[in-house]
């Protein structure tokens, strides 16, 4: 399996656009809510809870994208600087509140589901955004697809072989 492996893997900071319009930028309002809401369950012990992603750090994984993205991004949040401290302090900061995180963008879905490469825009996207992060969500990583492709190839060659070499001599073994 580790020969369908990327030669190099990308990094988050590779699939994200430099500059992205203000309405993926969450709210004051939403962000706030997000904030309190994974405080609250995080002192009760679970995993509720957004996501916050690191561009700036190479390691950095997202959560799974899934078709509801679009009601608050919160699985998948692009830093943007937010200072975790100072947000302790005061929330409402507004020096802060202008590093509120992001969400991401279909084009950025599309380079993270592997439907094109990291800086492409060649994937056509005719739908809203809403309906974007649901396909997006709901479809399987492209490359994740190949390499299972390519493992299953000779297996169904060798299928497609017996099955050939049955109906010539008119028999079928089970």
């Amino acid at each position: 399996i580790s020969e369908c492996f990327p030669a190099q893997r990308v990094t988050l900071a590779q699939l994200l656009d430099p500059m992205v319009e203000a309405k993926y930028i969450l709210t004051p309002v939403l962000w706030k809510y997000l904030y309190r809401y994974a405080k609250k369950h995080q002192a009760r012990g679970n995993g509720f809870g957004y996501g916050m992603v690191y561009p700036n750090n190479p390691q950095s994984v997202t959560r799974t994208l899934s078709a509801r993205y679009y009601k608050d991004g919160a699985e998948i949040l692009i830093d943007r600087g937010w200072d975790m401290a100072k947000g302790e302090k005061d929330f409402d900061d507004p020096q802060n509140q202008q590093h509120r995180p992001r969400r991401l963008t279909p084009r950025e879905c599309a380079r993270l589901m592997g439907f094109e490469a990291p800086g492409e825009a060649k994937f056509r996207i005719p739908v809203s955004d809403t309906q974007a992060y649901r396909q997006f969500g709901n479809s399987v990583v492209v490359p994740v697809f190949a390499a299972v492709a390519k493992l299953l190839e000779p297996k169904i060659k060798q299928a497609v072989a017996l099955r050939q070499q049955e109906a010539q001599h008119g028999r079928r073994s089970r």
